[in-house]
Order: C-alpha cells, then structure tokens, then sequence
C-alpha cells in the first residue's frame, strides 16, 4: 500500500508558476513510477507527465510540454510538478499517481495507488 498527498495548489495569474508536491508513504517509494493527472471541470481526468521509478526518463502531454517539469526524490519519497507559464486552461485538480509497472504508463486506470488531489486556479 501507498499513500500519497499533494499540496501546492493555489490560485495564480496567467504566467505565473507553482510547484506541487506529492509525498509518499508506506512501500518503497523508489519502485514506482510517478504520474501526475487532472481533471477539469466537466471534463475527463488527463494525463499530465510521469516518471520513471529511477528518475531517467520522464514523459509529458503535449499540452505542457515545454512549460512543466516533472521530478523524484527518491530520498525524500517526493514527486514534484513545477508548473510555468501557466495559463486559464490548466485549472483543474491535480493528482498524483503511482504505478508498479516496468514500463513508464499514460493511461491513468492503469496506476495503482492515488492521492486526493490539489486544486490549481489559474486566472486569466
């Protein structure tokens, strides 16, 4: 079993940045690869960016590519998503996400464990 929090939302203007944070406990934080999810109003959670459980390889939607950043600390069993340039469509709740697989995934019913989300309020 794994537990995962985040924190870090907030409200921000456009351009602006934030940086969520996704603390684990429980099993071996370091086995997992990491995902961060969201879900807008009225829409369907999405992919956002993942890591691999080494921290070598990490993957984004198109969507962000260019304006997050995905990371692991594997020694403070924290995933991060610093979150630039940021604009009125990245409002949503955000989730993180772990996943025991050998190979870094996208799909979001295919990770195991979820925290309970953090919400991001971009104004325009």
């Amino acid at each position: 079993q794994v537990q995962l929090v985040e924190s870090g939302g907030g409200l921000v203007q456009t351009g602006g940045s934030l940086r969520l944070s996704c603390a684990a406990s429980g099993r071996t934080f370091s086995n997992y690869n990491m995902g961060w999810f969201r879900q807008a109003p009225g829409k369907d959670r999405e992919f956002v960016a993942a890591i691999k459980w080494s921290g070598a390889s990490t993957y984004y939607a198109d969507s962000v590519k260019g304006r997050f950043t995905i990371s692991k600390d594997n020694a403070k069993n924290t995933v991060y998503l610093q979150m630039n340039s940021l604009k009125p469509e990245d409002t949503a709740v955000y989730y993180c996400a772990a996943d025991r697989a050998a190979v870094v995934r996208t799909l979001e019913a295919l990770y195991d464990y979820w925290g309970q989300g953090t919400q991001v309020t971009v104004s325009s």
